[in-house]
């Protein structure tokens, strides 16, 4: 049996400020510093034998709370792009309520939520998964075959891309899926990494 756990990392500066982040590198809240502690506390009675993480300032906080909240610090951790939030294009940087004021709220949740249109000069959902889910393929599922545990903390999208594998979640049913910030997601998974159960904790 193998243990992978998705970590969204905690609220950022943007989230905090109710602004569309993408690929911006923008820090952790003190909340969300908090919120990263609380998930190490969760996770104290795992091991882990191997991190990931985007290459985002706020994803690799959160790792680097958690693993010194869980006493693992000095396990191996990957830091890839293809794990980065999606780029929100020219909405990086807005205001959420301000851009839904400008282009109408329907279009705006269509951006948001929506698998296959992407808002301006950005990337779409459909986008996101097609470089997550490759490279988690390639990268991690072979560790899983090997039993070992895996620790994932990224991002929102980055980790509802997987979520679309993982679960066998449509494209339609994924625009109502909202990953909470630092609330560990546990897979234990069988030999053939067919999925034995799955919860928040």
């Amino acid at each position: 049996m193998s243990l992978l756990i998705l970590v969204r990392h905690g609220q950022s500066i943007y989230n905090l400020e109710n602004r569309f982040t993408g690929n911006l590198d923008i820090g952790l809240t003190a909340l969300g510093e908090e919120e990263a502690r609380q998930a190490g506390k969760k996770l104290k009675a795992f091991r882990f034998d191997m991190a990931y993480t985007s290459m985002l300032l706020r994803a690799r906080e959160s790792l680097r709370i958690i693993l010194e909240m869980i006493g693992e610090t000095e396990i191996p951790v990957v830091a890839n792009a293809a794990l980065n939030e999606r780029m929100y294009g020219s909405l990086q940087g807005l205001d959420k309520g301000e851009t839904a004021a400008k282009y109408g709220p329907e279009q705006v949740e269509i951006w948001r939520r929506s698998y296959d249109t992407a808002p301006p000069d950005g990337e779409s959902l459909a986008a996101t998964y097609g470089r997550t889910v490759p490279y988690y393929k390639l990268e991690i599922e072979p560790r899983l075959t090997l039993e070992e545990n895996i620790l994932i903390v990224a991002h929102g999208n980055s980790l509802r891309a997987l979520m679309m594998y993982l679960e066998n979640i449509s494209p339609q049913d994924i625009s109502i899926v909202n990953i909470p910030t630092g609330q560990p997601r546990v897979y234990r998974m069988d030999a053939d990494l067919k999925i034995i159960d799955v919860k928040y904790l």
